[in-house]
């Protein structure tokens, strides 16, 4: 192995550049929120496919929960590299609407006013984009994790979308309905149990429980992807020969899921089976171009998957005016 031998120009180069890597985390470049209201839905087609982003808010969580199988320096290092607060998270949340023919689904509910205060701007997002929620004609629900499910009844306990065919993978609605799994859960994720089954009972709500490739519209079907939770599923539209996956949970990070793949995170509920399912996806959507939606990537969250070697990385879409 060669060694690098710096020259008196970079010497004095680095030396420059050092006290800015000293700086606090503070000193990033971050960018911040607006005074007024930035929009809150995009709209894109994919083949005959009319789609929106729509924006249930966002949400923060410390990052102690990231990449738990890794070297915690490590982790923050990653972090800092991306231009990312090492200390919290930012999460988006981004709801996909699809038009194809007569279909009008929507892809989960967001959390209502059950989970963060920042969370719960479905509806009104909805309102914004000019979105009647009476004409939606399915509700797919990727996992039945708070800002997923937590919105699907209103302070009535009703269904907010009542004429609307619901899908939850078969797997999914057997974990959570499972006999006493609230006190067989850590006490920090009772309240999740609670939620989800709280959700799952929601009155005005039949369920048709899907399984694998299971078409819950033409153009539009659901595959499994678990790991997050144990019955997860993503949501696969395909339109003249051009497809897009809604990932849901499976990928949640937009750098981290993409450059450190085998990293899993404190929520992910089986860490190996996330890793293999996010590899299989990666590859997947690489090897075949199918566009991507993150849930929690920043919005909109709609791009590509770039193959770099064992890793990978995520292309935002280019927005078209």
């Amino acid at each position: 192995m060669s060694m690098f031998t710096p020259s008196r120009r970079e010497i004095l180069r680095l030396a420059a550049m050092a006290p800015a890597f000293a700086l606090p985390s503070m000193a990033r470049a971050d960018l911040g929120a607006p005074q007024g209201e930035n929009p809150a839905h995009f709209r894109f087609t994919l083949g005959e496919a009319k789609l929106t982003i729509l924006s249930d808010g966002y949400f923060q969580v410390p990052t102690g929960g990231v990449g738990i199988n890794a070297d915690p320096a490590e982790v923050r290092a990653f972090l800092e590299a991306h231009y990312l607060s090492p200390e919290q998270g930012y999460s988006h949340t981004n709801h996909l609407l699809i038009e194809l023919d007569e279909a009008k689904v929507l892809v989960d509910v967001g959390s209502g006013n059950r989970f963060f205060d920042t969370t719960g701007r479905l509806l009104a997002n909805m309102a914004a984009a000019g979105v009647d929620p009476s004409t939606i004609t399915h509700v797919v629900i990727t996992h039945a994790h708070p800002d997923h499910i937590w919105g699907i009844r209103d302070d009535f306990d009703e269904a907010i979308f009542p004429d609307a065919e619901y899908v939850l993978g078969a797997a999914e609605h057997a974990y959570w309905m499972q006999d006493d799994l609230v006190n067989k859960v850590e006490p920090a994720d009772q309240q999740f149990v609670l939620g989800a089954v709280n959700s799952i009972n929601c009155d005005g709500v039949e369920w048709v429980l899907a399984t694998d490739g299971q078409e819950v519209a033409p153009g539009i079907r659901v595959i499994d992807t678990p790991g997050h939770t144990p019955g997860h599923m993503s949501v696969l539209i395909e339109s003249d020969g051009q497809q897009l996956m809604a990932l849901g949970d499976a990928m949640t990070h937009a750098w981290l899921s993409f450059r450190r793949p085998d990293w899993f995170n404190g929520t992910d509920t089986i860490g190996d089976l996330t890793v293999a399912t996010r590899r299989r996806l990666l590859d997947m959507a690489a090897t075949d171009r199918i566009a991507v939606l993150g849930y929690h990537f920043p919005f909109p969250g709609v791009g590509h998957v770039l193959r770099e070697g064992e890793d990978f990385s995520f292309i935002p879409a280019l927005w078209q005016f």
